[in-house]
């Protein structure tokens, strides 16, 4: 707008007009505190100019809405670009909202949240602006690049079309009940676990040794209370006490690995973090434990790593609370090299059960819908009480079982989630989660129905490949005409 009126002498309205219709806009996060407001006083301060147009576009805005909805102030306070109250804000995504000739969210959920909660009254004013674009994960690396082995196992048996049409990975599913090829594939997944122990050794200091054999429960995300990585370590913790208690019949060896980043600002995040790795040194140097049970945080998780680890993973830990999640990717990058997902509905993961079937998926947890039904009344002690494993768990957590020499350093994560208004419902989930995972030891106690799962998972990514995602965008948003790859 600034430079088409200040630099390109264009009137205001065809400024406009120009402006709506070459921006679009992606929304990737339901989060509200992710999404950023910026201080009048500091853009008057520093961008005069872009404040002025940013009064004027907001000016014009309210006079649309007002037109629309005669006499809803709260509406236009609701719907407004510049946020009143405590110093006045610009909303930066209601300014991309006004901006924008198309919104869509990355996932269905995400999209269908979007319209229903948080850009609501923008969806009841354009909803011929809104649409889901889910996203993707491209397979020349995650799966060519990173996963060759597997790829050339691939391509001897369908081609090598997949490459630039995933969705010729459909004809794999066959060969899910050809035994030589499971064995083949099972022993390629075993060769990329290995290699992640040998790169573990690489990279990280530290006596501990990870136990190829065992099943690989892999959580690699940012760290973020939504993600609940807390989750995945109560779990771990009640696998812990059963071995103490010396409840092994049967028992599935297991290797959890977490890893990711956190905010530099967020400090229940660093807490979460140091979570991990006190519970990890406790378990990893109990001689009964043995190799039953390792926990391990990855340092310093970056893509190189993940080309690692997505080869090695045999389940994929995506547990967010239900309506949370965007869409991840992590989850496809997995998924498309054979690891079983466990998850909740949310984000992707509906579209990723879809595409391969409830039977080759571990499903838990409340929905999005019993998460908002069951907010006014939840009860996480009560939930405990009625839970012998949970009661376990929480005892050793807060007996300082895993900061013996640091007291209550731990209190806020308890505290957080033993709250009635933990945003997160951590506790609700538990019981659904621990008989899930009891599911997945059950399925890969027999390994040639694992195997089988795990290709069915591979054959059925196509859908989750960038090529089907930008393809959408240019069919629906941008219109450009593809221009061929010119080979020298």
């Amino acid at each position: 707008m600034r430079l088409l009126m200040d630099i390109h002498g264009v009137p205001w309205n065809v400024a406009w007009k120009i402006t709506r219709a070459t921006m679009a806009y992606t929304n990737h996060t339901l989060l509200p505190e992710a999404l950023e407001k910026w201080s009048v006083t500091l853009m008057q301060r520093l961008l005069p100019r872009i404040m002025d147009i940013i009064f004027g576009i907001n000016a014009n805005f309210m006079a649309e809405v007002a037109m629309h909805w005669p006499g809803q102030g709260e509406r236009l306070r609701s719907m407004s670009i510049i946020e009143e109250g405590g110093g006045q804000h610009v909303r930066m995504a209601h300014l991309a909202l006004v901006a924008s000739f198309s919104v869509n969210g990355v996932a269905q959920l995400h999209t269908q949240l979007l319209q229903q909660g948080l850009f609501r009254d923008f969806y009841e004013l354009w909803p011929h602006k809104f649409n889901n674009k889910t996203n993707g994960v491209t397979p020349r690396r995650w799966l060519a690049g990173c996963n060759p082995e597997l790829a050339h196992l691939i391509t001897e048996v369908i081609g090598k079309g997949w490459i630039t049409d995933l969705s010729q990975l459909k004809k794999l599913e066959p060969y899910a009940n050809d035994v030589n090829f499971r064995n083949r594939w099972r022993n390629i997944k075993q060769s990329a676990k290995e290699r992640l122990v040998t790169y573990k050794k690489s990279q990280h200091d530290g006596d501990l040794q990870l136990n190829a054999d065992a099943l690989f429960d892999v959580q690699v995300k940012r760290i973020h209370e939504y993600k609940r990585q807390l989750l995945n370590v109560l779990h771990v913790i009640h696998l812990y006490d059963r071995i103490k208690r010396g409840d092994t019949h049967n028992w599935v060896s297991r290797c959890v690995l977490i890893g990711g980043k956190a905010a530099p600002g967020y400090l229940m995040a660093k807490k979460i973090i140091k979570f991990i790795n006190n519970v990890s040194n406790v378990i990893n140097s109990d001689p009964q434990v043995g190799d039953k049970l390792t926990l391990l945080f990855l340092p310093d998780y970056r893509v190189s790593a993940m080309e690692k680890i997505c080869t090695a993973a045999d389940l994929s830990e995506q547990i967010s609370t239900a309506g949370k999640e965007a869409s991840g990717t992590g989850n496809m990058k997995l998924m498309m090299n054979g690891a079983i997902t466990i998850g909740t509905l949310d984000g992707a993961n509906i579209e990723i059960r879809e595409e391969v079937g409830d039977d080759n998926f571990f499903l838990f947890g409340l929905t999005e819908e019993q998460i908002v039904a069951r907010r006014n009344h939840y009860d996480p002690l009560a939930i405990i009480d009625m839970d012998d494993d949970l009661q376990r768990v929480i005892h050793l957590i807060e007996s300082s079982h895993f900061n013996q020499f640091e007291p209550h350093i731990f209190d806020d994560l308890i505290n957080s989630i033993k709250c009635p208004h933990d945003p997160w419902m951590t506790i609700a989930d538990f019981r659904s989660y621990i008989d899930a995972q009891k599911r997945v030891e059950d399925a890969y106690r027999d390994k040639d129905h694992w195997t089988r799962m795990s290709i069915l998972n591979c054959a059925n990514s196509g859908k989750f490949s960038t090529d089907r995602t930008i393809n959408e965008y240019n069919n629906d948003i941008w219109k450009l005409t593809p221009q061929p790859v010119k080979h020298k």
